[in-house]
Parts: structure tokens; sequence; C-alpha cells
């Protein structure tokens, strides 16, 4: 039973994504608003909670032209928005449909307001249709729709668990780190083996495009124009121009992990290049991406989907981990190296997503592959020093209380200082 738990939360976590997954999730909305209409709005109203401004106020809508922020995403999903694609809605818009939605934010359709939510990932998307009135409110996950409201009539509704808002340290149905070593290395993985291959094939593909091409700041460009073309800045490279790309409004999709782009390739492209590097079997590259994605995914349960608390610092935990395992690490040795990893890194904060998450990420993985080595000599960050524990169950659990706890004030103030314009 367990084995099929931890396959069905990879299927449902692993997932593709076309650009960054804030603005998606609200031009998926934008989208359903206007299905449910049956017209393009003729006015907009875009309710946010303030991680969501935080993440949409800085990268270009994919497939916008360019365009960025919040009433740009809800107006090209609106009038060009495909619902049934989810986070690809915007795959099919066309140039022409870029150009009357740019006419459409001239004539600023769309108005914006914070929402006042203890959720740190909500949306509440209205349009307006002559007589006709549709809300959508999406909660806890990109494409979590739990309202559809016409007319003042509920025509869809569904409970939401509000995931991420109070993390319970204490849930008894908690998986173990040694389970999700356990599966890894042992189970029968064969129903996975489709959204590994395209995790494999979409995130190495749009990493090759970020060092093909100049997107944002180029941060993989620069590694490896700059120094040894070893494993180690192969790695810390394409994980980094796969961001590059994304932030700058690629519109390649990319397998997430924990609802995150960034954290998808950032817990597949290390893990993906070390394996090559190794000569590492498919079976080995695979399992070694179980645990990469599956230690994110653990770690980010205690978290939320949005914090503070920089999410690729996750990601590059479980590239460590699955970096480990290619090297034949023990089950120790892939604990300490996560162990290593976030006792090193976590305080690392999210200030949005943005093109210089690509200089995050490349750090984060520099400082696993270091995180790794030294677990590889079983060298441990102890238990008391910090915020580790005695074990890695037990230190991810810190780590989320630090998150969804601790750093509260921290978000609240990060939103203050992205929304300060005064240049003090």
């Amino acid at each position: 039973m367990l084995n099929l738990r931890l396959i069905n939360i990879l299927r449902d976590e692993m997932v593709p994504a076309l650009g960054c997954t804030e603005p998606i999730a609200i031009a998926y909305a934008a989208s359903i608003v206007s299905k449910t209409l049956g017209h393009m709005p003729e006015r907009l109203q875009a309710e946010c909670s303030a991680n969501i401004v935080k993440n949409v106020k800085s990268v270009i809508v994919p497939n916008s032209g360019g365009m960025k922020g919040i009433d740009a995403a809800a107006i090209v999903g609106a009038y060009a928005g495909n619902s049934d694609k989810r986070l690809e809605v915007l795959s099919d818009v066309t140039a022409e449909q870029v150009d009357v939605c740019k006419d459409l934010l001239d004539k600023s359709i769309c108005e914006v307001t914070l929402l006042d939510s203890p959720t740190v990932l909500h949306i509440l998307l209205t349009g307006h249709y002559q007589s006709d009135v549709v809300s959508v409110e999406i909660k806890d996950s990109h494409t979590n729709v739990v309202n559809i409201i016409k007319n003042g009539q509920v025509i869809f509704s569904q409970n939401t668990a509000a995931i991420g808002d109070e993390v319970d340290e204490e849930q008894d149905d908690k998986f173990s780190i040694e389970d999700i070593i356990h599966f890894s290395r042992y189970g029968d993985y064969s129903p996975l083996i489709d959204i590994l291959d395209l995790e494999i094939r979409c995130n190495s593909s749009i990493a090759q495009e970020g060092l093909e091409n100049d997107y944002g700041i180029s941060v993989g460009q620069t590694i490896l124009m700059t120094n040894d073309n070893n494993v180690r800045n192969r790695a810390r490279a394409l994980a980094a121009s796969g961001s590059d790309a994304r932030m700058s409004g690629c519109d390649m999709p990319v397998v997430i992990n924990s609802g995150s782009g960034n954290q998808g390739l950032t817990v597949s492209l290390p893990v993906i290049e070390y394996a090559k590097e190794l000569n590492a079997s498919q079976e080995q590259l695979h399992r070694a991406l179980i645990l990469s994605n599956l230690v994110a995914i653990y770690e980010k349960s205690y978290i939320g989907k949005l914090s503070a608390y920089c999410g690729v610092v996750c990601a590059a935990s479980g590239s460590a981990a699955g970096i480990t395992m290619l090297k034949e690490g023990t089950d120790e040795q892939i604990q300490y190296a996560v162990i290593n990893t976030l006792g090193t890194l976590s305080g690392m904060i999210c200030d949005g997503a943005k093109p210089s998450c690509a200089s995050k990420i490349a750090t984060c993985i520099d400082t696993a592959i270091s995180c790794h080595e030294m677990a590889m000599r079983n060298r441990v960050l102890n238990d008391g020093e910090g915020i580790i524990k005695s074990n890695l169950d037990s230190t991810v659990k810190m780590v989320g209380r630090l998150a969804s706890q601790g750093m509260r004030k921290t978000d609240s103030e990060i939103l203050s200082i992205m929304l300060d314009n005064s240049g003090v």
C-alpha cells in the first residue's frame, strides 16, 4: 500500500507545466471564467494572496509576447487560454491573440487587488460579461479549483484541506525517509517510467535551450564560460539555464516538483548529469530521480507549496540524495547528504519568481554537491547544531516549522519591500 501511495504522490506532483506556475494558475482560473461565461469577460477582477503577488510580479507570462504581471496573466488566460490543458493552459496562444491581449491590457480591463487570506496560495478570479458574473477560486495548489460561482449560484464546489496553512508535525499518515529510500532502491516503479522519461526529456530540453540562447541574466551560460567543464559545473549550469529560460518566458514545458518548475529542474538535472558521467543504467537513473523527487516532496509537505523559504533548498537536497545513490552511497550516507544540505542552506529566502532564481539554483546545487561529498566520507552535521536534530525525519520537521511558522513575518516583510517603490 505504501508503494502505491508513493507512486500516486509522484504522479500527482510530477506534471508538465508551461512557464512559472503562479501566473499560469491565474491564467488557468481566468480561462475557466471565460469558459463558464461563454464569452471573453468585458471586465476582470484578480484577487491574489501575497505569495501569488510575490511570484507573479517579475516573471514573463509564457506565450504573451513579453508581458508581465497578474493582469497580463489573467487577460491572456481569459482570452486565449485552454482550461483543458491545466498547467499548459497557454500553450496554444497565437501571435494574433497576443496582439489583442496587449490592447486589452492597455485598456486596463483587469483590476488587481491583494486578497487578505491565511492561505498562502489563494486566487479569486471574477469576470463580468453584460449581466453575467462568474467567479473561480483556487486554493492550496495551482489547479485546485474549489469554487465556481455564476450569478450567485454555486455550480461547482469542493472542500480543501488548506495544505500549508497550518503544518501538522504529528500527522500519523506521514511516510518516513527510510520508506522513501527503500522504495527508491527496491520498489516496482514501472507505473512511473513514462513520467520519469518525460521529466528527463522536457527538463533536459529546456536546459539546452537556456544554454544555447540568451535568457534572463544567463546564469547557466556564465557558469560554463567561466569554469571548467566538469560534471559539477555542468550540473549547476544545466539547472540554472533551464530556469534562465522558463523565468524569461520560454514556451517549453517543465516537469515540476511541489508545484514549481524551478524545483523540478533542480531535483532532476543534476541527477541526470551525474548519471551520464557515471555511465549509470536507465534503471539507476530512474531510481535516483524517484529518490530526489520524493525527498523534495517529503520536505515540502511540512512547509507548504509557497513560503518565504526558498523551495530550491529542498530540491537541491533531493539532488544530493539522488547523486549519493548514484555514487553507491549507503542509506545513512543518503540521509547525511540531505541533513548537510538542509543545515547549510536553510534560511535562503524566496523573494518571488524572477530571472535571478537561476543564480539561487546554481548556488544551492553547488552546496548540495559539497554536502554529498561530505556525506560520502561519513561527515554529517551533528544533533543540536542549530536546527539539526538527531535524524533526518526530525530535522525535516524542524525545517518545516522554521519555514511555515518562523518565517511568516519574513514573508510579509519581503512582500512589503518588493512593493516599496520609494527607492530608499
